[in-house]
């Protein structure tokens, strides 16, 4: 498929050719779903406390005697089931974070920008400005690309201080360098602009990794044929 190459003031000024099965031949929905919850759950603080019964403050004596009364059974006033009592199933600080193999993550980022291009959700441009920090020169290019009201990942080849101060401003804009995206960075904004020379790199790391996939999938064979010749060899001796 073709996509559109359009310059610092939102005019198309080329075409870029690119097959998103070169990314990820398929897209697993169940890795995403992985990635994105894994992204999620390591966001997640988990200090959250509350004081069992133990810790709250007050007495221990018993309130009244067991019988005789009229009155239900009643220990302690710290009873979780007495107002200003500790609770009974108190929550502690955990760790709510967790960890995916390596290669499925990286799997799963070039599946999500292969969906985001199929999808024609990504935006490309020759360059971008970043000669000084300018806040209105970004938000014209993202509005001129009508990208105005949408959140947007800009991703440009390498980091750019005067690019990150340009669109820091911008409600609902990230600015993210090709060699920090992941699957939850590109699937969370609605639109996603990129520079020529960013799909360029990330398309020749998806390619470093495909090869030796390739060369391993064609050993395969050739051991499978020569573990046979072997026991065809030695059944004839025999």
């Amino acid at each position: 498929m073709n996509l559109a190459v359009y310059d610092i003031a939102g005019k198309q000024v080329g075409s870029y050719e690119i097959d998103p099965a070169e990314l990820a031949p398929t897209v697993s929905k169940q890795l995403l779903h992985d990635a994105v919850v894994m992204y999620q759950a390591n966001q997640r603080q988990g200090t959250q406390k509350t004081k069992t019964r133990g810790e709250v403050a007050g007495s221990t004596k018993k309130l009244y005697r067991q019988k005789g009364t009229g009155n239900a059974r009643a220990g302690a006033r710290r009873s979780g089931t007495r107002r200003g009592g500790g609770h009974i199933f108190a929550k502690r600080p955990r760790d709510f974070g967790w960890r995916m193999p390596r290669k499925a993550l990286q799997a799963a980022t070039r599946m999500a920008l292969a969906a985001r291009i199929a999808d024609d959700e990504v935006k490309l441009v020759q360059s971008l400005p970043a000669a000084a920090p300018k806040t209105a020169v970004v938000a014209k290019l993202l509005k001129t690309l009508g990208l105005g009201d949408k959140t947007v990942l800009v991703a440009p080849e390498k980091h750019d201080a005067n690019l990150w101060k340009s669109a820091r401003n911008i409600a609902g804009v990230s600015v993210a360098p090709v060699a920090e995206l992941n699957a939850w960075a590109i699937l969370t904004p609605r639109s996603i602009v990129m520079t020529t020379a960013a799909i360029d790199a990330f398309r020749a790391t998806a390619k470093a990794v495909a090869k030796p996939a390739a060369a391993k999938k064609s050993a395969k064979p050739a051991t499978a044929r020569k573990a046979t010749k072997k026991a065809v060899k030695a059944g004839k001796e025999a």
